[in-house]
């Protein structure tokens, strides 16, 4: 029996035992203790007591809900449609989960999906009446991040958290949408010519600047080689001068030694011949006299062998000077002309940005006139066709009471009487401003007593005007 009942419980705790799977929340409802009305959990497991507890599932799977939102009312009063996808799913959460468990457990998928729905159009509606287009269209992050703020708490109210926000498309009935991405395309145009004008301007100057180097770098070369060929040259000159100097001073030294020798063998066969002090003395005399001779000969050419070398020289310098010169004036001229392409091109980019711009600022000028026109248009439409409608339903309503009054009174001369009894005063008041600025000195009545009917002669006059006022209204 004791084994019996042993297995009885186990079985019991074996089949009323449940394990909550990752994907789902396990709701324990019924007397659960704590003062709740049920006891959630994700994960793990718990024993379902038999008739006083019983569990359910809430699954945790996300939901996908398509939200076509059409006309919503910005901050501008402008229409805007924004479709969106949301994502959204039961939290896990012990405030979510409990949320759920209340308001969810038992409703099908459907169900839950409207009731988000629902929670999700006020909330786009209520976050797109705060904000102006311009900063919906602009910055999509902090609108998107403002539904979140404003539809999550809500989405908690219910036992749901916000997955993920997909703005499909953001537009407008009235096109300003359209119209601002218009003139942004004309600015990004315009910048796209601006800085084309800009690296076409850096070209120009880079390719002058590398064309004035190699002016520079060219001249300087030629300088070099025209330097050192007239060194080279004057070398040369000098060289071969110095050589011919030699030699013409090689020959003399030469012809003056031959001469000196045959002086001196002629001089000792006059001195033996003759008396010997006077033929030394007279060929010593000769000798001086000769050699005076060939030094100056020979200083002569040097002198002009001097100034030859000079003149070459001068002539040297004189082509360097001008290289140099011929140099200096071509690399002047290049830098001109890359001054003149400088300013043409920056004065061609600040034209070009100049009319872009005027064309950008007039389509934007014309389109904003069009939207006013059509708006002014659109406001006096209704206004007239609003007054149009207050005064047919005046009229209308002024015939029916008139109508009614005349059903009442039994015909139309009977509601005419009525009617004038009304307007007996202002009739009156008219008559007065009409005689006011007459000055009347006196009125007598003259009354001859009771008439056969027993009316005066004044009460039937006030009688006859009275019936004679009608035909008077009809004048």
């Amino acid at each position: 029996m004791g084994t019996l009942l042993i297995f009885s419980f186990v079985l019991l705790v074996i089949k009323r035992y449940r394990r909550c799977p990752s994907n789902q929340v396990l709701v324990l409802y019924g007397k659960v203790g704590g003062g709740q009305s049920a006891r959630c959990m994700h994960g793990g497991g718990a024993f379902v007591w038999p008739l006083i507890q019983n569990y359910a599932y809430l699954n945790l799977d996300p939901l996908q809900i398509e939200i076509p939102l059409k006309g919503a009312l910005s901050a501008e009063n402008i229409r805007i449609n924004v479709p969106s996808v949301f994502t959204v799913a039961i939290g896990t959460e012990s405030a979510v989960m409990q949320n759920a468990a209340v308001r969810l457990l038992g409703l099908s998928k459907q169900q839950v999906n409207d009731q988000a729905r629902d929670i999700i159009f006020g909330q786009m509606r209520q976050t797109i009446a705060s904000l102006e287009i311009e900063n919906i269209n602009r910055d999509r992050d902090t609108f998107r991040h403002s539904i979140q703020e404003g539809l999550e708490p809500e989405l908690r109210k219910i036992g749901l958290v916000l997955l993920n926000v997909n703005i499909t498309d953001i537009t407008d009935e009235s096109g300003y949408i359209e119209a601002i991405g218009r003139k942004a395309a004309a600015e990004a145009i315009q910048q796209a010519v601006i800085d084309v004008a800009e690296q076409q301007k850096r070209g120009a100057i880079g390719v002058a600047s590398a064309e004035r180097e190699r002016a520079i770098e060219v001249a300087e070369a030629e300088r070099i080689k025209q330097i050192g060929v007239t060194e080279a040259n004057q070398q040369q000159a000098i060289k071969v001068a110095e050589l011919e100097r030699d030699r013409v001073v090689g020959e003399e030294s030469a012809e003056l030694d031959k001469e000196a020798q045959v002086k001196e063998a002629e001089m000792s066969k006059r001195i033996r011949v003759a008396d010997a002090d006077a033929s030394a003395t007279e060929g010593e005399n000769k000798a001086a006299a000769k050699v005076a001779q060939v030094n100056a000969d020979l200083a002569v050419d040097r002198a002009n062998a001097r100034q030859r070398g000079e003149i070459r020289k001068r002539e040297a310098e004189a082509a360097i000077l001008e290289a140099q010169y011929t140099a200096e004036a071509q690399a002047a001229a290049e830098l001109a002309k890359k001054v003149e392409m400088e300013r043409r091109a920056e004065v061609e980019a600040v034209a070009k940005a100049d009319k872009a711009r005027i064309v950008v600022d007039a389509e934007a000028e014309a389109e904003r006139r069009r939207i006013e026109a059509e708006g002014e248009a659109a406001a006096i439409f209704a206004r007239l066709d609003a007054e149009a409608r207050g005064q047919y339903e005046i009229l209308r309503q002024k015939g029916l009471g008139l109508k009614e009054i005349v059903d009442g009174v039994g015909g139309a001369d009977r509601a005419f009487q009525l009617l004038m009894l009304e307007h007996m005063d202002f009739l009156a008041e008219q008559s007065s401003k009409a005689i006011q600025n007459i000055k009347f000195d006196k009125i007598t009545v003259w009354e001859g007593g009771g008439q056969a009917d027993g009316q005066s002669s004044t009460g039937k006059f006030l009688q006859g005007l009275a019936s004679s006022l009608p035909p008077v209204l009809h004048m």
